[in-house]
């Protein structure tokens, strides 16, 4: 199984970046899929989440309005939007599966997850 997560970088405040991550060696539509982040000096926490067929999504309530979650199952393939960034959003950013019995249900917890990527980068500038 690996997921690869991918399109950190650097940018300014308020801009946007789109992390995707890629998932193989598992049956993607069967997976509910999250993004978490670990900031330096912090510990790893939620950011979004979204149930296997999309139906349902979950964010922090820091990220909430400027982030947005999406899937592409064909493409094995979940996203990442954010805008409006701040500096505090200045992480290292971890997609992660777990495989769900419901086609509706999410996960908000790291300890719910199986398989995590590496992380991608990203850096808000001020």
């Amino acid at each position: 199984v690996q997921l690869q997560a991918s399109g950190g970088g650097l940018v300014q405040v308020g801009g946007s970046l789109r992390l995707s991550c890629g998932a193989s060696g598992i049956t993607f539509s069967s997976y509910a899929m999250g993004w978490f982040r670990q900031g330096p000096g912090k510990e790893r926490e939620f950011v979004a989440a979204i149930s296997r067929s999309s139906t349902g999504t979950s964010y922090a309530d820091s990220v909430k309005g400027r982030f947005t979650i999406s899937r592409d199952n064909a493409k094995n393939t979940v996203y990442l939007q954010m805008n409006s960034l701040k500096p505090e959003d200045t992480a290292d950013y971890y997609c992660a599966a777990v495989y769900s019995n419901s086609a509706s249900s999410y996960y908000y917890t790291w300890g719910h997850y199986t398989y995590w990527g590496q992380g991608t980068q990203v850096t808000v500038s001020s």
